[in-house]
């Protein structure tokens, strides 16, 4: 997949976060959902943070401040295939988990703001980049520029359809 439709796809699912923003009530916006786990605002605020903690590993990469080491092979096949494998429950690395917070819309729409500036931003890198300058993720190992934009992609996805199982939880 080129970088410019994985780029549209990003915003495609930004664009989504954003819609569902909108419908959400403000005073269910924090709450811990029926099912437990992560209330609305904890995923706006991991998804977005981290997010923008990618584009920063994506610049390092682009310019050139990463290694030259391998990407493994079951990573370039998640990138490949666009998806986390399924029927996993992922745990969040030590250091992410510590940043998530009870966020407000505000504070969410303001995350989605300042992640689209910054991908606009860095996105202009990747005309120069080097594929072989890689910063490494704290699960998947070592990324370039263009994989750090496919992660992010399909991490944007996967919290996605996170926030549709709470919003089942709550409508049961």
């Amino acid at each position: 997949m080129t970088a410019a439709k994985i780029k549209a796809s990003i915003h495609q699912v930004v664009d989504a976060y954003k819609s569902k923003l909108s419908n959400y009530p403000e005073d269910i916006f924090q709450i811990t959902p029926p099912i437990s786990g992560w209330s609305y605002g904890e995923v706006y605020s991991h998804i977005f943070d981290s997010s923008l903690l990618s584009l920063i590993a994506f610049e390092h990469a682009a310019n050139g401040k990463g290694e030259s080491k391998p990407t493994h092979l079951i990573v370039k096949l998640i990138l490949l295939l666009g998806a986390l494998p399924p029927a996993q429950k992922y745990k969040v690395p030590k250091r992410l988990a510590e940043r998530v917070k009870k966020i407000s819309k505000t504070e969410a729409l303001s995350f989605i703001q300042a992640f689209e500036k910054s991908l606009a931003d860095n996105y202009l890198l990747l005309a120069n980049t080097k594929s072989k300058s890689k910063t490494k993720h704290p699960r998947l190992g070592y990324l370039n520029a263009k994989q750090w934009l496919r992660f992010i992609e399909i991490h944007l996805k996967h919290h996605l359809k996170q926030l549709e199982r709470i919003e089942k939880s709550f409508q049961a």
